[in-house]
């Protein structure tokens, strides 16, 4: 050996022995993380994956950080080409020194499968371009053909996936069925749900359609017919947003897990898009709604649950959204009932509403106890119920439920458009009634707009929005514009503020409303509080309906101090709609 060539295998032994340090270092860390160095083993991928190896070699340049794997040597090597303990130092300083020796190497050889590679020949030479700081290798490639891609960042235990979802395509053919159709999940375990959903479209197909259908056929139908439109209202809710690790075929079998949850405890159809935005309330990952949800739990433990309306009632339906309903916006009206008589106030006032905007009622019954499920008064509350809404014409259902009475109003809420609810007893002045009203707790947990009564009806001719400028009084101006115009009701707007804010509230009111073609009359309040002026607006122009915002500042001040919506609901004597 020459003094040159010493030197070279010299330099050589030094870069394996500096290859071998960082591989022994990664594989500590590795372990100490729970991941994987191994390479892919490329026999075992390609009869998972039901792959087909083609004829050609082609030469040419490979990226080398897209090489995942080997056929033979896939132990030897660490995933980024690192040599192991098996491997000769001898013989991978003297590949270095023929690498960069005039006639250098001949290229490896390697089969491609999608974007990345496996080594079949020449293992020794890609570790040894990879530690000289080589980007690419020239290769003989042989294509591979698979169902299910690959990319260079895969790792070894997502190849399950893979595996499974290649048996899926297989069973279904929608890759060549629906080419765009991308079906991928992150959790094991999922596609054989899929199927299971795919062969109950089948079955209820051929009940349908009074003939046999195949399973590719059924397949393609369920992905046009069930899976695409979950996925649009994934599209239009930006719920990946909100689940950012997550796919859409994850979410489409969430959602559908979720909806039938949702419908197994309010024994009713729950309609899909309502069910994706409880997932995104309850689940979500977004900044603003984790927060959201912590305020609710702080919110909740500081105030108890229970509501001082006697017993209550529980029931749910499909919501439907404002371009499926024929313009209304209250198409499900949910009534908790008491059993008492002044609880058919809120009943009566429901079906005021129904009758405007052509809804259906669904009465909610909370008992504290099973046992009570089956007493001739929950029978007698059933009848009275059904006999009201009978009369007047109006779709309705009954649901019964057990246990607490805000849980269960607040739950059912979500799937329906409006709650209607006696005003038994609204909050008391003092703080330390104010600390245990349920109905502040009612208030806070509940996702929809709340129509209070008191014992009266009204026909709801003549409305008050109080608007202060908050985001919560916002909502009660939308919700103003809405029924002033779709109702043809009358609408009289109290600008409530500061003398020097007070005359930018009224405008904005005026201008929101004026846009939208409603005629209003303005007030300014002139005495001290806003409850005074309230009640006496409320008198002064027969006012038989105060919308109004709901809570807006910090909720243990509000304990302490009190709050205007709270006096509003011990004075007013006509229906007050709240604003979420």
């Amino acid at each position: 050996m020459s003094g040159i060539d010493h030197i070279h295998i010299h330099q050589a032994i030094q870069d394996f022995r500096s290859a071998r340090q960082k591989a022994v270092l990664r594989e500590v860390i590795a372990r100490f993380k729970g991941e994987s160095l191994e390479l892919l083993p490329f026999d075992e991928v390609r009869q998972k994956l039901k792959a087909q190896i083609g004829a050609k070699k082609v030469l040419k340049e490979i990226p080398i950080a897209s090489i995942i794997g080997s056929v033979n040597r896939y132990q030897d090597f660490t995933r980024d080409f690192l040599p192991g303990k098996n491997i000769v130092e001898e013989r991978w300083a003297k590949i270095e020194v023929a690498d960069q020796g005039l006639e250098g190497l001949p290229p490896i050889e390697a089969y491609q499968m999608g974007d990345v590679y496996f080594v079949s020949d020449g293992n020794h030479r890609v570790s040894v371009a990879k530690q000289l700081g080589a980007k690419e290798i020239q290769a003989y490639v042989t294509e591979v053909r698979s169902r299910v891609p690959l990319t260079a960042d895969i790792r070894p235990e997502e190849l399950i996936l893979k595996f499974e979802y290649a048996d899926f395509l297989e069973n279904t053919n929608l890759d060549k069925l629906r080419p765009e159709a991308d079906l991928s999940v992150t959790v094991p375990g999922q596609y054989q749900i899929i199927e299971e959903h795919i062969a109950v479209h089948h079955y209820y197909m051929g009940i349908e359609q009074q003939h046999d259908i195949s399973p590719s056929d059924a397949a393609a139908d369920w992905y046009d017919n069930v899976y695409l439109p979950v996925i649009s209202i994934i599209r239009d809710h930006s719920l990946l947003i909100d689940f950012p690790d997550r796919t859409e075929a994850d979410l489409y079998l969430w959602i559908a897990e979720h909806k039938a949850s949702l419908e197994e405890n309010l024994k009713s159809e729950v309609a899909i898009g309502s069910a994706a935005d409880d997932l995104a309330h309850q689940f979500s990952q977004r900044t603003n709604r984790v927060i959201s949800r912590i305020g609710n739990r702080i919110t909740r433990a500081i105030i108890p649950h229970a509501l001082e309306v006697g017993r209550v009632a529980h029931g749910g339906q499909e919501p439907i959204t404002l371009t499926d309903r024929d313009d209304h916006l209250f198409h499900e009206i949910l009534v908790p009932i008491n059993g008492e008589q002044d609880g058919w106030f809120a009943v009566q006032q429901a079906l005021v509403i129904a009758q405007r905007e052509n809804s259906r009622i669904h009465g909610l019954y909370v008992l504290e106890s099973a046992a009570d499920k089956d007493a001739s008064l929950t029978h007698e509350v059933q009848e009275e119920f059904a006999r009201r809404c009978n009369h007047s014409g109006i779709q309705f259902d009954f649901s019964i439920k057990i246990g607490d009475i805000t849980q269960n109003i607040c739950t059912s809420s979500r799937d329906n458009d409006l709650v209607v609810l006696n005003l038994t007893y609204p909050p008391e002045p003092s703080a330390l009634t104010r600390l245990s009203s349920g109905i502040r707790n009612f208030i806070r947990c509940c996702p929809r707009p709340i129509l209070f009564t008191p014992k009266v009806t009204r026909p709801l001719d003549h409305a008050l929005l109080a608007y202060d400028g908050s985001p919560q009084s916002h909502e009660a101006l939308y919700l103003a514009t809405y029924l002033s115009g779709q109702w043809d009701i009358s609408l009289h707007v109290l600008s409530i503020g500061d003398k020097t804010s007070i005359s930018k509230v009224q405008a904005d009111a005026r201008r929101y409303l004026e846009d939208h073609k409603i005629q209003a009359e303005y007030i300014t309040s002139k005495v001290p509080k806003d409850l005074e002026s309230v009640i006496q607006a409320v008198q002064t122009y027969n006012i038989d309906l105060v919308i109004i915002g709901g809570y807006n500042r910090n909720p243990v001040i509000e304990f302490m101090q009190g709050g205007e919506v709270d006096a509003v609901l011990r004075q007013t004597p006509v229906p007050i709609l709240i604003c979420r």
